[in-house]
């Protein structure tokens, strides 16, 4: 699959909060009901994720689900 842009912030966020929790690819599958090869599509910024598997990694992960987005900045507004 081809990596969006836009979702390169998204995966590193599910990436991070993973590893500081410790847990493999494997684990968070086992955690979500999603196939570990999903997660790595995500984590990689190939996956464009449903709000139903976001708020799954958000519990999983044991984070809010607006942690998964603080990456993500409001675009200017142009007048």
């Amino acid at each position: 699959m081809e990596v969006d842009p836009n979702l390169v912030p998204l995966g590193e966020a599910v990436r991070q909060f993973r590893k500081a929790r410790g847990l493999t690819q494997e684990d968070l599958s086992g955690l979500t009901e999603l196939h570990r090869n999903h997660i790595g599509g995500i984590e990689r910024g190939e996956r464009n994720i449903t709000i139903k598997t976001a708020l799954a990694l958000a519990r999983a992960l044991n984070v809010q689900p607006a942690e998964l987005f603080a990456e993500y900045h409001r675009p200017a507004v142009a007048e």
